[in-house]
């Protein structure tokens, strides 16, 4: 897969000493409570909740424009109780998702406008196809596709699923690059 260069100007994100490029107009609740282990992307208008508790990312994610991370809650007689969020390595999240689950792993793709319902398990090398609704504590195996209302298996993927992850992370995040000035179109 070819990707073409994306560009942004220098004012628009911060990269950090780990390499994470991280938006600007992103809001990032309590930031304490949120590790980006490196050249992880983090675009425009992304919100993610480490005030509710720890959540962790792993390296080479792309979290696109307009997500929401946040972690999972359990109602008890007492009230309510969150708990950490674990994305792993080579995730790529894409626009209006909301990610509500207690593990992303490694390698997965979560399409456009998905509702991941709280507590839920996405496991190694699956995806997620986009307009898709999991419903709360919902466990999606590996080398699996889910889509739908609710969110039900629907494909295997192939075996090569963690090498075309892995492909696809670091090739997206080699063409996100900055520009001095303005945006500039290429001819």
């Amino acid at each position: 897969m070819e990707f073409q260069d994306q560009f942004y100007t220098n004012g628009e994100y911060i990269e950090t000493a780990s390499g994470n490029k991280v938006s600007r107009q992103s809001v990032l609740c309590g930031s304490q409570n949120i590790v980006i282990n490196g050249k992880t992307i983090i675009m425009t208008d992304c919100v993610i909740r480490g005030d509710l508790a720890n959540v962790r990312i792993g390296r080479h994610c792309v979290i696109s424009r307009k997500a929401v991370i946040r972690p999972p809650f359990k109602k008890f007689s007492k009230g309510v109780a969150f708990f950490p969020l674990h994305i792993g390595d080579h995730v790529f999240i894409d626009e209006d998702s909301i990610v509500n689950a207690a593990q992303v792993g490694s390698y997965v793709h979560i399409g456009k406008n998905c509702v991941i319902g709280r507590r839920c398990v996405l496991k190694d090398c699956c995806a997620i196809a986009d307009n898709t609704v999991l419903p709360p504590e919902t466990v999606v195996p590996p080398f699996t596709v889910f889509s739908g209302s609710p969110g039900q298996f629907t494909a295997e993927l192939p075996e090569c699923t963690q090498d075309l992850m892995l492909d696809v992370t670091m090739n997206y995040y080699q063409h996100f690059k900055a520009t001095a000035g303005v945006k500039e179109k290429k001819k």
